[in-house]
């Protein structure tokens, strides 16, 4: 168990397991491979009773620069390609959804789009005094995800979730903090020192008190939740199709081929 992946860094620190996106060199983005990968170690740590919280974070200086645009390049068969990605992209978000362990989001740098959106459907999320937030979804001709469009009004309320989803607002650490996006902001200097023991003492706690403390904490939103899921997934497949989102990728290669 834990074993065989690429995408991430997967680790089992006594009871707490520890997940890494593992692409530094694109900044973390993740691709299909990595949702797939991310649906198996949540699926794996559900059913691993040695494991009680289940922390994500990222290799370098990068959380997650969002979703890796590339894997719409050279593509053959469009029409299948998009249609293969939403179902391994909504299997991957339900499976956020469906874990029973605690799930932390441990933001060491910037978070952009899906690792903004995951971090919002995560149990816990603290960052470091060098990340930040931002969901650029309008400016790429799609919407929101992983139920953000719930989500995000629900934590921080309406006003601060249209800044952040419709007009790509970023969202600082002092300001995810006021607005309860996070529940603490710490110094780089902290991590070994204060963060990750802390985390290893939380998931020691009697793990079935914590898995049914969390589904008390969280099973009256889950309905609302999935049919966020649902609505979004069917406005992205449309969304992939249209000529504002194939001008975005245009814009996109572009800028990249001249960096």
């Amino acid at each position: 168990m834990f074993k065989g992946y690429t995408e991430l860094v997967v680790e089992q620190q006594k009871k707490l397991l520890l997940v890494q996106f593992n692409n530094p060199k694109k900044k973390n983005c993740l691709n299909r491979f990595a949702y797939i990968e991310i649906t198996r170690v949540l699926c794996e740590a559900a059913q691993e009773d040695q494991v009680t919280i289940v922390v994500f974070t990222g290799t370098g200086d990068f959380y997650s620069a969002g979703n890796d645009l590339s894997q719409f390049e050279n593509v053959n068969d469009l029409e299948a390609s998009i249609t293969e990605s939403i179902k391994i992209f909504k299997e991957m978000v339900k499976a956020f959804v469906e874990c029973p362990k605690v799930i932390v989001s441990l933001v060491n740098g910037p978070c952009i789009g899906i690792g903004t959106t995951l971090a919002g459907l995560s149990d816990m999320v603290w960052c470091s005094k060098k990340a930040y937030f931002t969901t650029p979804f309008v400016k790429l001709g799609i919407v929101p995800e992983a139920a953000s469009s719930y989500m995000f009004p629900l934590i921080m309320g309406r006003s601060k979730a249209t800044e952040m989803l419709l007009f790509g607002e970023k969202l600082l650490p002092h300001e995810a903090l006021q607005y309860h996006f996070v529940s603490r902001v710490y110094k780089p200097s902290e991590l070994n020192t204060v963060i990750w023991p802390k985390l290893i003492a939380f998931s020691e706690l009697p793990p079935q008190s914590l898995q049914i403390s969390k589904t008390l904490l969280r099973n009256h939103e889950k309905s609302n939740i999935l049919q966020a899921i649902h609505s979004e997934c069917d406005e992205l497949y449309k969304r992939f199709h249209s000529e504002e989102f194939f001008d975005a990728i245009i814009r996109f290669n572009t800028k990249k081929s001249n960096l």
